[in-house]
């Protein structure tokens, strides 16, 4: 008697992709060639302006540039993820249940992922 067993595709961080201006979702496709970068023309465009704002700026290609209000943003993320790392730990030290560290810690994953969008 042979077993069928039905397994479920195991999701790779690299598996969904974004828009590398925007940062939103790019759709999945089963299209041949080059990834998509952009969501669409307008994304490909600002990072066209900026690309060509930081080459006549004379920095490096790789630079990063962060408005004012992005770089507050992203301190607040940080600050959250550091906030919900406390919380776990905290917990430990007062012997929380196996249920409330798994709800801390799906919050910090949670809090985690947020931080890993840029825009």
């Amino acid at each position: 008697m042979d077993l069928v067993t039905e397994t479920t595709p195991t999701h790779r961080r690299d598996d969904t992709r974004h828009c590398a201006w925007c940062g939103r979702r790019l759709p999945t496709t089963g299209r041949v060639g080059r990834p998509r970068r952009y969501c669409a023309q307008p994304c490909r465009q600002r990072a066209y302006e900026r690309r060509a704002a930081v080459h006549r700026g004379g920095l490096p290609d790789d630079a990063v540039i962060l408005s004012h209000d992005e770089l507050a943003d992203l301190q607040d993320r940080l600050f959250q993820l550091r906030c919900a790392a406390e919380d776990i730990l905290t917990a430990l030290t007062d012997g929380a249940t196996h249920g409330e560290l798994h709800t801390l810690a799906t919050n910090m994953v949670t809090t985690a992922t947020d931080l890993e969008r840029l825009r």
